[in-house]
């Protein structure tokens, strides 16, 4: 059976894509042993993502070629500003993370990085480089948070964050993002690649980070 253009292009960056999902932070989530410190860092610097995030759906809506794609990601704008910003406020107050203190906490190296390639990624107006980011930041998620074992843990910081990235909507806009890829990437193929792996080096980073403190 011939690989898709996701799955050549996930194959292609194996080595970090794995070392990602199967990260000692996504271990100690899935089975909350994480340290509130460890979980509290990576949360802050989750949270910033959010603007440039924002940017980069607004950049699939304006760039992609069909109307019916611009409503699904319509609908997903609409998730991250409701659903997971309220996840993150009550996550801060549950780990005592006051709004003073997430705003004295620079951003750490792989965040500015990734604020970086989305707000790239948006620039290029080109359909094919947004989805590329976008098929790491969220096909990834959903890669391990489809591997935590049930009953997931009793705390709502570890357990709602698994969920957030593993439920029948979110697995549907997956789905969605990797049959867009494979439809128009393939045009753009070394524009996808690049952002692509730079994308999925950036989250192995990102999951070391939680530890850097």
């Amino acid at each position: 059976m011939t690989e898709t253009f996701f799955e050549t292009l996930r194959g292609e960056c194996a080595t970090d894509w794995s070392a990602a999902v199967n990260h000692r932070f996504v271990r100690e989530l899935c089975d909350s042993s994480i340290a509130d410190a460890a979980m509290a860092r990576y949360l802050v610097q989750d949270h910033r993502f959010l603007d440039a995030f924002l940017t980069l759906l607004g950049a699939a809506i304006a760039s992609a070629d069909r109307f019916e794609s611009r409503l699904r990601f319509g609908r997903f704008a609409g998730m991250v500003s409701g659903e997971e910003n309220d996840y993150f406020l009550r996550a801060f107050a549950a780990l005592g993370v006051s709004a003073a203190d997430r705003a004295a906490i620079p951003d750490s190296a792989p965040t500015a990085g990734f604020q970086a390639l989305m707000r790239e990624a948006a620039a290029t107006r080109a359909y094919p480089a947004v989805l590329a980011v976008l098929n790491v930041a969220e096909g990834l998620y959903l890669d391990w948070a489809m591997r935590a074992s049930r009953p997931l843990p009793e705390n709502f910081v570890h357990a709602e964050w698994i969920t957030l990235h593993d439920n029948p909507f979110f697995r549907d806009f997956v789905g969605f993002l990797r049959d867009e890829f494979d439809r128009v990437g393939p045009e753009a193929a070394d524009q996808a690649r690049d952002f692509f792996s730079r994308a999925v080096r950036l989250e192995r980073e990102f999951f070391d980070d939680a530890y850097a403190g």
